[in-house]
């Protein structure tokens, strides 16, 4: 299963990941359009914390027995099969939050464009990195298997 590792000595609280995470998730994605002429704006599916002296992106880790998906009412919270990763289904999602209740690291969050909607990291599907390990200056985030 692959994971985003982040080495907190490297991280300097930039919020790039968050950046190129929400224009991932654009509908345009592109960096300006998807911040001056989307609407909704884009989410990041991750947030940074600034714990000063250390920062750090707060995302999925895709936990061996993850407490989102035992806890999710109606099955929008599942192991994918074939990679190991924890995905949010929207279609099935009832919106009832559990999820975002049990999480221990606080990776599911309340998507601020919709209060019954949840957001979580999802390694970028469909790419090969994920933004914010692309993206990062320093290489604090890095993708492995774990």
């Amino acid at each position: 299963m692959k994971r985003v590792h982040v080495n907190e000595e490297l991280c300097m609280g930039c919020g790039l990941c968050e950046v190129y995470c929400a224009v991932q998730h654009s509908k345009s994605k592109d960096l300006i359009k998807a911040f001056k002429r989307e609407t909704p704006k884009p989410v990041s599916r991750i947030k940074l914390l600034q714990e000063k002296p250390i920062s750090f992106p707060v995302q999925c880790k895709s936990c061996r027995d993850p407490l989102c998906v035992s806890a999710c009412l109606s099955g929008a919270m599942h192991v994918d099969e074939k990679t190991g990763s924890v995905i949010h289904d929207e279609e099935r999602c009832i919106g009832c939050l559990t999820c975002v209740m049990v999480c221990p690291i606080g990776a599911v969050r309340i998507n601020p464009n919709n209060s019954e909607a949840v957001i979580k990291c999802d390694l970028c599907q469909g790419s090969e990195i994920p933004a914010c390990v692309k993206f990062c200056p320093n290489e604090a985030l890095t993708l492995e298997e774990g």
